[in-house]
């Protein structure tokens, strides 16, 4: 029997669950404005994985850029959970390089 669909289906699953965790505390902390960060570490990843010879690491580091993609994308919509009070809000938010910039761009939505 091959096992390898299972196990990666499994794995998935763990991926995109911690995906949720990630989400909630990343916009806790960090706030929306790092999402141009994460959708470029996505892309890096997904390039990555398309030069990785083993099948295991090449579909895990996917399954991994295309969570960090969803959540890059998912960040503006945390943000208002949290201002409504479905989440824990907090006010001071560590800023990333080019904050001001990265302001006047519009966040991507799925």
């Amino acid at each position: 029997m091959n096992y390898f669909g299972l196990l990666l289906s499994l794995a998935s699953l763990l991926i995109i669950g911690m995906g949720f965790i990630w989400v909630i505390r990343g916009e806790r902390y960090f706030g929306v404005l790092w999402w141009p960060y994460l959708m470029g570490l996505g892309l890096l990843l997904i390039l990555f994985s398309l030069f990785v010879e083993q099948d295991w690491l090449s579909a895990l580091l996917g399954v991994t850029a295309a969570s960090i993609i969803w959540g890059a994308t998912e960040f503006r919509v945390q943000s208002i959970r949290a201002e409504l009070g479905w989440y824990p809000f907090r006010e001071q938010k560590i800023l990333p390089p080019l904050a001001d910039i990265i302001k006047k761009w519009k966040a991507p939505q799925l």
